[in-house]
């Protein structure tokens, strides 16, 4: 099936007290690109990203943006160090012997360093992940039905230049048997000229001269050829595989063989008519840049 390479998707998970926000854009690219933007605290998880991200998305830049929500309790333990202050107020006491004031409160104590510390709570990898993986796979979904609702569009668009540039063909190919018969009436008439001023001319001659622009002028082989790539573009759009390259490649053998029928036909109406195909062709190309 046709896939574009541009397209949104976005996926939302709850899981406990963590929540999650996908969101993917992806962009034409010659190969598969992935760029991952996430809070630091979960880039241990983005190779796995990547490679769930692989199974949907085969060519194209695909920018990955995850945002995270905790909505339960907090995030972090305050936790006290009970020795910790135990070990402040022996000391405390012991300056006691210097006849000092005595002001030793808990809030004198809790400001010491260590004593009142927070620490982030542990997380559960496999419970973060599934939730992340959720939104991952509901954003691809979507990210994958948009790019497959442009790759139609895509196909439709392209069907129909090919259609148009194989009505092209077929007009050049039956103009082509023509091409030989008006230089044959050309050169007669150039012979009729000559022998009113009373020139000789060797008949076979003339014969051979009609002959070698025939040959030279032949475009069978080219129509044959182009006539195959469009057979091998129709059925290169069926396939289920990454074939935005391969249509790119047909193309470029169809300008091939229209450049050259250019050059080869001589005839002012096949030129018009191949300005005419290349214009299509190009816009095919363009159109084909956007296909995984």
């Amino acid at each position: 099936m046709l896939t574009s390479m541009t397209g949104f998707g976005r996926g939302e998970s709850q899981s406990n007290n963590i929540k999650f926000l996908v969101e993917l854009r992806s962009l034409n690219h010659r190969y598969l690109d992935v760029s991952v933007k996430m809070p630091k605290i979960y880039t241990y998880l983005e190779e796995s990203i990547r490679q769930n991200i692989k199974e949907y998305v085969k060519r194209g830049r695909v920018e990955v943006f995850i945002a995270y929500e905790n909505i339960g309790d907090t995030e972090v333990n305050v936790v006290a160090d009970v020795a910790l202050a135990k070990e402040y107020i022996n000391a405390l006491n012991k300056l006691k012997e210097l006849e000092v004031k005595d002001d030793v409160t808990v809030s004198l104590i809790a400001k010491y360093p260590d004593v009142i510390r927070v620490e982030k709570k542990e997380l559960d990898e496999d419970t973060t992940w599934n939730c992340l993986l959720d939104a991952l796979t509901n954003a691809l979904n979507k990210l994958t039905e948009m790019r497959k609702l442009e790759g139609a569009q895509l196909k439709e668009d392209l069907l129909k230049r090919l259609s148009i540039i194989a009505d092209d063909i077929n007009k050049i190919e039956e103009r082509s048997p023509q091409i030989i018969i008006e230089y044959r009436q050309r050169l007669n008439d150039r012979i009729k000229e000559l022998l009113e001023d009373g020139h000789n001319l060797d008949e076979n001659r003339i014969v051979m001269e009609v002959a070698m622009f025939a040959d030279k002028s032949s475009i069978t082989e080219e129509i044959v050829r182009f006539a195959s790539h469009i057979k091998q573009f129709k059925k290169t759009m069926e396939e289920d595989d990454s074939i935005g390259r391969k249509l790119d490649f047909i193309i470029q053998e169809m300008n091939r063989e229209v450049n050259t029928i250019g050059s080869k036909a001589n005839d002012l109406t096949i030129t018009n008519i191949v300005v005419n195909m290349k214009s299509e062709l190009e816009k095919m190309r363009e159109q084909v840049q956007n296909i995984e």
